[in-house]
């Protein structure tokens, strides 16, 4: 029997192998069963924790800056709206002095304070 003998195929002419036989047989590292050992879906699963964490400080310090810099600007705005208070409310007491008053109402309406003797008193 000279025809029969077997030569051994070169390593980069193996057959493929299909998802049924990863399973089956794990031959080395990078096979199926292997990538999904528990130990290697733990190392996963913390890895995207990692990077969801990561994430979200990012983003979350970014708010943070944002919304400090939100209440900088409100706090100038009540600055300058207390300040426009304290204005108006010294302009409303200059604008509304008894003295002032009575010199407009003796000027403009011809008003006047009225004598003693024209005060009559009604009893209750």
């Amino acid at each position: 029997m000279m025809g029969s003998r077997v030569t051994p195929r070169p390593p980069h002419a193996r057959r493929r192998k299909g998802p049924s036989q990863w399973l089956k047989r794990p031959e080395g590292p990078f096979s199926l069963r292997a990538c999904l050992s528990p130990g290697t879906l733990l190392v996963a699963g913390l890895m995207a924790a990692c990077l969801f964490s990561g994430l979200s400080v990012v983003v979350i310090t970014h708010e943070t800056r944002a919304q400090y810099a939100r209440l900088q600007t409100l706090e100038q705005e009540k600055n300058q709206l207390n300040t426009e208070w304290g204005r108006l409310l010294l302009e409303d007491g200059t604008w509304s002095t008894p003295a002032r008053i009575e010199k407009i109402a003796t000027e403009r309406l011809d008003m006047r304070i009225p004598d003693v003797h024209d005060v009559e008193v009604i009893a209750p």
